[in-house]
């Protein structure tokens, strides 16, 4: 027994470390991301003239709460992975007993709203997600200017159509069959496009220029043949953008990682990208503390990107999401009434069953990633 004690007092300032390292920058994360999300729901439904209840970050045991002038409860509770505003009449009358219906002030339920206002208090959440990203990365290109990636490799892949033409880290690629390259992404465009193909590049090496011919790679992408260079980037500048370049930046970046993380959730489905990229609030959890350490603007991209990701997610058509609820209400306008309870309620049965399939599967790739099982083998022998 006194072993044991020792062993739970060495491993204190671990356990803190942990603490510090990892679940307050993911708590710090989460926060900001549920926070935004939630708050989208809630001041567009004041906006449409629906009365919220409460606006709770996390479930379960509150921990602090307050009300406002407007009748409004505030809620931090314990467990903080998500958070929910609870609509005043946000149920159906026949779902409710005879005791609630009477409570509900009249004008100011939610189930009572024209179908466009509740269109708009569902999608709001999401939307706030994508605002969120663009004034963050807004922010940061007027504040340390717009990332560019330059066109110099940080690395050659063995074996590869680079290294079969010779090609070394440090190069500069200046141009490609005489176009010029000012990007990284300059070079995957027309490589992509040109699978086999025999290019010429313009390189630059120790201040010194030179042509080397290339016979480009390829693979498979989805019943697609597309080019393959074999490098990988390594440098990026940061170029000074003006206030208006940097909104306009930050929208078009918020675009670029929304296009980019709907390409790879098609990839997943249609089985030419694994699905091992997938991760949960473990995976958040590990990357929050790495990012943490790497100073204040590699954390904000990092939140942009997860809000990006938040928004899109909370878009899908699965019923308890937000874009299942927007699908209902396609239905509804199409039907010109709301579909049958019945439906509605097998719908949201799916979706709860979608959505803990998805977060287990999530939660496996967390453990594996972590090295849990490894470490579990390990036990084992």
């Amino acid at each position: 027994m006194l072993h044991v004690f020792t062993d739970m007092f060495a491993s204190a300032p671990h356990m803190f470390h942990l603490l510090l390292e990892k679940v307050v920058p993911f708590l710090v994360v989460l926060g900001i991301l549920v926070f935004v999300h939630e708050f989208g729901h809630y001041i567009v439904a004041r906006w449409c003239g629906v009365r919220v209840e409460v606006f709770s970050i996390g479930f379960g045991k509150t921990i602090t709460e307050w009300t406002d002038r407007v009748g409004t409860r505030w809620k931090l509770s314990w467990l903080p992975l998500g958070g929910y505003v609870k609509l005043h009449g946000q149920e159906q009358p026949h779902d409710v007993s005879d005791e609630v219906r009477a409570s509900w002030i009249p004008g100011e339920t939610f189930h009572d709203k024209a179908l466009l206002s509740r269109a708009l208090v569902v999608a709001a959440g999401p939307i706030a997600n994508f605002l969120l990203a663009s004034v963050l990365f807004a922010a940061l290109f007027v504040t340390m200017g717009r990332p560019v990636t330059l066109p110099v490799i940080g690395e050659v892949v063995a074996g590869g159509a680079a290294a079969n033409a010779g090609l070394i880290a440090e190069d500069r690629i200046e141009a490609i069959g005489g176009q010029p390259i000012a990007t990284f992404e300059d070079i995957q465009r027309i490589v992509v496009v040109n699978p086999g193909a025999r290019l010429s590049l313009t390189v630059l090496r120790d201040n010194k220029q030179l042509e080397l011919p290339v016979v480009v790679g390829s693979r498979d992408a989805g019943g697609h043949t597309v080019g393959l260079l074999g490098i990988r980037g390594g440098k990026v500048d940061y170029v000074p953008a003006g206030v208006a370049e940097s909104v306009v930046g930050g929208f078009a970046q918020t675009w670029k990682v929304t296009a980019d993380t709907f390409s790879g959730i098609a990839q997943m489905l249609n089985g030419s990208r694994g699905t091992e990229e997938l991760g949960g609030p473990l995976r958040i959890m590990q990357l929050s503390g790495q990012v943490a350490k790497l100073g204040l603007a590699t954390m904000v991209s990092f939140i942009a990107v997860l809000s990006v990701n938040l928004g899109l997610i909370n878009l899908f058509p699965i019923p308890v999401l937000d874009g299942g609820h927007l699908m209902f209400y396609l239905f509804e306008a199409i039907r010109g009434r709301p579909l049958p309870p019945k439906a509605q309620e097998y719908g949201f049965r799916a979706g709860i069953a979608v959505l803990a399939t998805l977060f287990i599967f999530a939660t496996w790739n967390d453990l594996t990633n972590i090295g849990l099982f490894r470490w579990v083998a390990g036990l084992i022998g």
